[in-house]
């Protein structure tokens, strides 16, 4: 039986504190923008990659490249994970990136790196969605919240045995991109961003909820690459996630990923971001 404590006399007082925003980022490296948006208009296609319903797909993205997802059959939604082509160990780091810009991402925010690298890896320069801000019940798009859909916590929660969820996806994609097994792969694999998944919280109890993303083909989010890319992005079993995810009832349809290299010469003096100048001595002698 779950008993709830008996409020404090001055319960009011202390809910009524305002609160601090944690980190405040108008010190953050500004993209260029306006430079990386010209570059991006004289680039030509150099791949494509096509991420299957109910599968993922690895890509390349060398720095200074863009990549293009886009919606083209279907209401999709995607999870996306990035690692550093030439290390591994540097990865997209969902938390760090959400608690930097916020639970949702658009055009001018960045993915970051995992410690001790905590560098942009990858900077939004256009999003077809970004009209839709939050609505009415918190909900938005491109989250950095959800963790991915797993088969351990559809074994947790229903004893399933279900492979085609978006963590064992992108595994999959990933043993095959390495040319290793799925139990070398697996420990890569990490949170994402969701790509075109409309989501929030809800207010009464705080649980993490998802509705029918407003993704329609045509629609895209497109990147800059700042390091050198590896990338797995999953089509979601949850189709556009309006009611379950990790089954095999939902609408699903293929999601695009599309490389474009820059004229020679367009970025003018931009330079691949270098690792974080934090010295990691961690006040030991």
């Amino acid at each position: 039986m779950t008993r709830t404590a008996a409020a404090p006399a001055d319960a009011e007082a202390r809910r009524a504190i305002k609160p601090v925003i944690c980190y405040p980022n108008e010190t953050l490296p500004v993209p260029d923008l306006p430079l990386y948006r010209q570059a991006r208009r004289g680039a030509v296609k150099a791949g494509e990659v096509m991420a299957q319903p109910r599968d993922a797909a690895c890509f390349e993205v060398p720095a200074g490249h863009f990549f293009r997802i886009s919606s083209v059959e279907g209401p999709q939604v995607g999870d996306l994970n990035l690692w550093n082509r030439n290390d591994l160990s540097e990865r997209f780091y969902s938390g760090k990136t959400r608690a930097l810009h916020g639970t949702h991402v658009t055009a001018g925010e960045r993915m970051w790196t995992s410690f001790p690298h905590l560098r942009p890896m990858a900077t939004i320069i256009e999003d077809s969605l970004g009209w839709y801000g939050i609505d009415q019940y918190g909900g938005s798009v491109h989250d950095v919240i959800g963790t991915r859909c797993d088969p351990y916590t559809g074994n947790l929660l229903a004893g399933s045995q279900y492979h085609h969820c978006c963590h064992s996806n992108l595994t999959r994609a990933l043993a095959g991109h390495l040319g290793v097994s799925a139990a070398e792969a697996e420990p890569h694999v990490h949170d994402v961003l969701n790509v075109f998944m409309c989501t929030g919280f809800t207010r009464d109890t705080g649980q993490y909820f998802m509705k029918a993303s407003p993704v329609r083909p045509g629609d895209y989010l497109e990147f800059f690459a700042e390091i050198d890319l590896l990338g797995a992005l999953s089509a979601c079993p949850g189709g556009d996630c309006s009611a379950e995810h990790s089954s095999d009832a939902a609408a699903c349809y293929p999601l695009k990923i599309e490389v474009f290299a820059p004229a020679e010469g367009a970025l003018g003096g931009w330079q691949s971001p270098p690792p974080n100048g934090y010295d990691r001595s961690h006040g030991c002698a």
